[in-house]
C-alpha cells in the first residue's frame, strides 16, 4: 500500500477528522434520528474537547512512553546505533532547501549524545515517501555530520515505513554480523519500532528522547490547545499501528 493511500485511510480514523465524520453523521440524522443525532454530535464534541487538553493528551502519551532505558552508557548494551528519520522540513528557506525536520532533529541530537557516550557507529534510516529529491537517511547524515560532527557508517534510505526501516536497515548491519541494537526515536514511538525491529530478527536496545513532561498542571492544562491535539493524535496514530502489526503477524 502506498505511502499516500496509508495516510489518506489513517486520516479518517484519526482525530479530529474521525470526530468531525461522527458530527456530520449526527448532523445529517438531525430530522430523521434526532436522539441518535444529538448523541454523535455529543460524543464528538466531548471527545474534540477532551483530546485538545493537555492533561488527556499528556496522559495518553504517558502510556506510551514508558521509562528511560539507556542510563548506564559505560556499560556496552549493543554493537550499533540505529536512528530512525521523523520527516523532512522541505524548502527550508534558511538552509536553502529540504532537511530535517524538527522531531528528526531531536532524535539526532540523542544519537549524537549517544554516540559520544558509547563509541558505537551509527546507521540512519528514512527514504521519500513524498517523493523528495533527498531520502531523510540522507538529510540525517548531513546533520549529523555537519553540525554535530559525529560519523555515519551506514545511511538507508529508500524505506516509507517503521516496517520497511527496520526490514531494511537488516539488509547492511546483518552482512557487517550485527544483531543488537540501540533504537533511537521518540519515546512514543518506542514500543511500535521496537516490535518492528524485533521482526526483523534484531535485539533491541531501546534508545528513547522526546519524553512529554509538563512544568506544572494548572486550570490551563484542562483548557483546549492545538498542540495537545496533535499529540492525541499521535497517541492513536502509534495505538493503530501497533493493532494492524499484530493482525498482520496473525494472518
Amino acid at each position: 500500500m502506498s505511502w499516500f493511500l496509508t495516510n489518506l485511510i489513517s486520516a479518517f480514523l484519526l482525530p479530529p477528522l474521525n470526530l468531525l465524520v461522527v458530527a456530520g453523521i449526527g448532523l445529517w440524522l438531525w430530522h430523521k434520528r434526532p436522539f441518535i443525532a444529538r448523541l454523535l454530535v455529543t460524543l464528538a464534541l466531548a471527545g474534540l474537547w477532551l483530546l485538545s487538553t493537555p492533561y488527556v493528551a499528556d496522559a495518553l502519551m504517558h502510556s506510551l512512553e514508558g521509562e528511560p532505558y539507556v542510563t548506564d552508557t559505560q556499560k556496552p548494551l549493543a554493537d550499533a546505533i540505529v536512528v530512525l528519520g521523523g520527516g523532512t522540513y522541505f524548502h527550508a528557506p534558511e538552509y536553502g532547501g529540504d532537511t530535517v525536520s524538527h522531531q528528526t532533529l531531536e532524535r539526532l541530537r540523542f544519537a549524537a549524545n549517544l554516540h559520544r557516550e558509547t563509541g558505537k557507529p551509527i546507521l540512519v534510516t528514512g527514504g521519500k515517501p513524498r517523493g523528495n529529491s533527498i531520502s531523510e537517511g540522507a538529510q540525517m547524515r548531513q546533520v549529523l555530520e555537519k553540525e554535530f560532527n559525529v560519523p555515519v557508517k551506514w545511511v538507508e534510505g529508500e524505506s516509507d515505513n517503521t516496517q520497511e526501516n527496520a526490514r531494511m536497515s537488516a539488509l547492511g548491519l546483518k552482512e557487517a554480523g550485527i544483531t543488537r541494537i540501540y533504537l533511537v526515536t521518540h519515546a512514543w514511538h518506542m514500543p511500535r519500532s521496537v516490535h518492528a525491529f524485533q521482526d526483523a530478527d534484531f535485539q533491541v536496545v531501546p534508545a528513547p528522547t522526546g519524553y512529554t513532561t509538563r512544568y506544572e498542571t494548572t486550570l490551563l492544562t484542562f483548557i483546549p490547545r492545538a498542540e495537545a491535539l496533535v499529540d492525541s493524535r499521535w497517541y492513536f496514530h502509534e495505538m493503530i499501528g501497533m493493532l494492524w502489526y499484530q493482525l498482520k503477524s496473525k494472518y
